[in-house]
Parts: C-alpha cells; sequence; structure tokens
C-alpha cells in the first residue's frame, strides 16, 4: 500500500515536471518584425491614460494594451509613426504624448518647474536677509534678571 502511493507521488512529480520540458517562451503578437518595432518604438513614446506616468511599454493597464493593439493594427495598414501619433493626438489630445510638444497650451507644463523654483530661490534669499537684518540677542537688565529669579523661586 505504501509502495503504491510513493509510485504515485514519483509519478505525479514527474509528470507535473514534464510540463516545465513543454514551455516555451511567449512569441510576439506579430511575426513582422518591422511592426513589431514600430510598436515598440511608438509604445516607449506615448503615454498610459490610466496610469499617466507610465509610457505604454511600461504599464500593464487594460486600456494600454488596448492602445498598443490598436498601434499594432494602423502599423500592419502601413501608417507611419507620424500618421499614428497624429491620429492619437487628435482622439486624446497632447496628453497621450509622453513628451508633448512646446505650444502655447503647454507653457505652463514646460515652463513651470523653472518658475517655480526661481520664485522658491527669491524666497529664500528675501528669508536669509532679514534674518540677517534681525537684531542679535541683547543681555537682560537687571530688573528682568531679579523678575525671573523671583518667578523661579515661587516653584
Amino acid at each position: 500500500m505504501k509502495l503504491m502511493l510513493i509510485v504515485r507521488v514519483i509519478l505525479m512529480i514527474t509528470f507535473t515536471q514534464s510540463f516545465n520540458a513543454w514551455a516555451e517562451e511567449a512569441r510576439p503578437l506579430q511575426t513582422d518584425v518591422v511592426t513589431e518595432a514600430q510598436v515598440h518604438r511608438l509604445s516607449q513614446e506615448l503615454r498610459c491614460l490610466v496610469c499617466q506616468n507610465q509610457t505604454l511599454a511600461d504599464s500593464h493597464a487594460e486600456l494600454a494594451q488596448d492602445l498598443m493593439q490598436e498601434i499594432r493594427e494602423m502599423a500592419a495598414k502601413g501608417m507611419t509613426d507620424q500618421a499614428i501619433i497624429d491620429y492619437l493626438v487628435a482622439r486624446y489630445g497632447d496628453f497621450v504624448r509622453y513628451r508633448p510638444p512646446m505650444k502655447s497650451s503647454t507653457y505652463l507644463l514646460w515652463l513651470g518647474p523653472f518658475v517655480l523654483l526661481i520664485f522658491g530661490a527669491i524666497g529664500l534669499v528675501m528669508m536669509l536677509r532679514r534674518r540677517e537684518q534681525m537684531p542679535a540677542d541683547k543681555p537682560i537688565s537687571p530688573t528682568e534678571a531679579r523678575k525671573v529669579r523671583e518667578l523661579l523661586n515661587k516653584e
């Protein structure tokens, strides 16, 4: 009885380990290398609309996978990178670009950090100048020292 149980366990282990031998590396969705290269290149340039701080290539969101599939279909039709980007920008706005272009609607996005840095530096300089102009601590007068002693002696 024990021998049969041991044989069954060994057979099960051998059977489950044989699945590793059949495992293969995941194949690309398209066999066309040029199309996949174009999809990869564009997925590095476009932003995931769900994650917002990741490219499509970095994101695992379903919408990112759908956009990648849409890009793959357009690339398979022979559309250029710029045509695909223009289509997605027309559909989702400049937000879909990971590096939005410099234009009037994105000036704040591009220049905002520098403006904040300049204002922070000005504020720091003003604070340091005020600190220098503050009078130094002067010693207390004898009457103030007497009052302090009286208050300390009360307790």
